[in-house]
């Protein structure tokens, strides 16, 4: 029937097993083991590629020059340049990372989001899936790039005006649980509990909280950590600190940045022989992504990006300008893991970090093809069916 379209030999990343997709109208209509029955409808084998959903990115600070922090009504195009930009390097949704800065700054850029055609599916642009937050509750002795005078303590009543009449807009937000002025006491009115009360998911970073603080934060609902090793304590063998605590929790959820310089791939290693079901990659970019190697401006400050790492100074990282899928290929290239494991580091992962579904029926056809690995190089390319059957690439 016209419309109608299967795709064989497709191995998914979900259990790296081969399936055979039916498509109707553009949709997954099924998705089942191979068969020995003829097809009856045109066929693509895909002859054992992979097979996965787009990229998720849930920390990214900006692009195309445009950090998210700046934004004004003014820049509703560039935003749209940068989600269409973001499309075209594999990725299909993407949490506008807004950092520390000043509260008039934080409510005009959620203003500008909250204005947006993207929160919903747009062709070829990654959507909006919600804001996150980086900041400002965080400690000033692990604010890395964030500036200290526009810092603030954690309570429920400054939550409030951060958040302002845009709490439903926000999808995530990264605090130090450790500035909470009660300590560990689970209560109704705690700013953690207040936060997963309005539905937004709490990740713990820019910390310098004990294993027993990190532990209070989980039980009162937090379950993720921000870009995991970077601006917390190392895991110390007494002290295993934040860090230790995510990593033991089950349901908890720790992003990590994979362009070789925030992590070694020693210790990324490490991460993922200790926990490999609740990881997922983040590409942390900034501004720059998208834009040559140089010097650009952050804030009042400027950064240097050298090999699509950017640095305040020779001290200080302050995020990346490699696109997600890029960390798929280090990972592989690293030797660190399987071509399925990475490519759902990317894409199935950060999708449960949210309370999202990965590839499941009814969904749009939109996939990655991936090719390559082992002895050649990894590859993608957009792969979405038509409602009238067509492939599009």
């Amino acid at each position: 029937m016209v419309g109608d379209r299967l795709i064989t030999q497709a191995r998914l990343v979900e259990d790296g097993q081969l399936y055979t997709l039916e498509i109707h109208d553009g949709i997954i209509a099924a998705c089942s083991p191979p068969t020995p029955d003829p097809p009856t409808s045109p066929t693509l084998d895909l002859g054992g590629d992979w097979l996965s959903l787009g990229g998720v990115d849930l920390q990214i600070n900006g692009g195309l020059g445009l950090a998210f922090p700046d934004l004004t009504p003014e820049d509703q195009p560039q935003l749209r340049a940068i989600a269409r930009y973001l499309w075209e390097q594999g990725v299909d949704g993407f949490c506008p990372t807004i950092v520390t800065t000043a509260l008039d700054k934080i409510h005009r850029a959620l203003a500008v989001i909250a204005d947006s055609s993207l929160l919903t599916p747009q062709a070829g642009h990654a959507q909006i899936l919600g804001v996150h937050l980086e900041g400002p509750f965080l400690n000033p002795a692990k604010r890395g790039a964030h500036p200290e005078a526009h810092l603030q303590p954690l309570t429920v009543e400054r939550l409030e005006r951060v958040l302002g009449d845009f709490a439903p807009l926000v999808r995530i937000i990264t605090l130090a649980p450790e500035l909470e002025p009660r300590g560990e006491a689970i209560h109704d009115s705690a700013p953690i509990a207040y936060l997963c009360n309005q539905g937004i998911t709490v990740s713990l970073g820019h910390s310098l909280a004990t294993a027993q603080q990190a532990q209070a934060a989980f039980d009162q609902g937090a379950t993720m950590i921000t870009h995991a090793f970077n601006a917390m304590p190392p895991l110390h063998h007494r002290d295993p600190g934040l860090l230790g605590a995510a990593l033991t929790r089950p349901g908890v959820y720790s992003g990590f940045i994979a362009d070789g310089e925030h992590v070694s791939p020693m210790m990324l290693q490490l991460l993922l022989r200790m926990n490999r079901e609740e990881l997922f990659l983040v590409s942390d970019a900034l501004a720059p992504l998208g834009l040559p190697d140089g010097v650009y401006p952050w804030d009042q400050r400027q950064i240097t990006i050298a090999h699509g790492t950017a640095r305040l100074d020779a001290q200080t990282l302050a995020g990346t300008t490699l696109p997600l899928l890029k960390g798929v290929e280090n990972l592989v290239n690293w030797g660190l893991c399987g071509v399925g494991e990475a490519i759902a580091l990317a894409t199935t992962a950060p999708r449960k970090a949210i309370g999202q579904p990965g590839l499941t029926v009814g969904q749009r056809a939109n996939f990655l093809r991936w090719s390559g690995g082992g002895d050649r190089p990894l590859r993608w390319e957009r792969l979405a069916i038509a409602p009238d059957g067509g492939v599009e690439s």
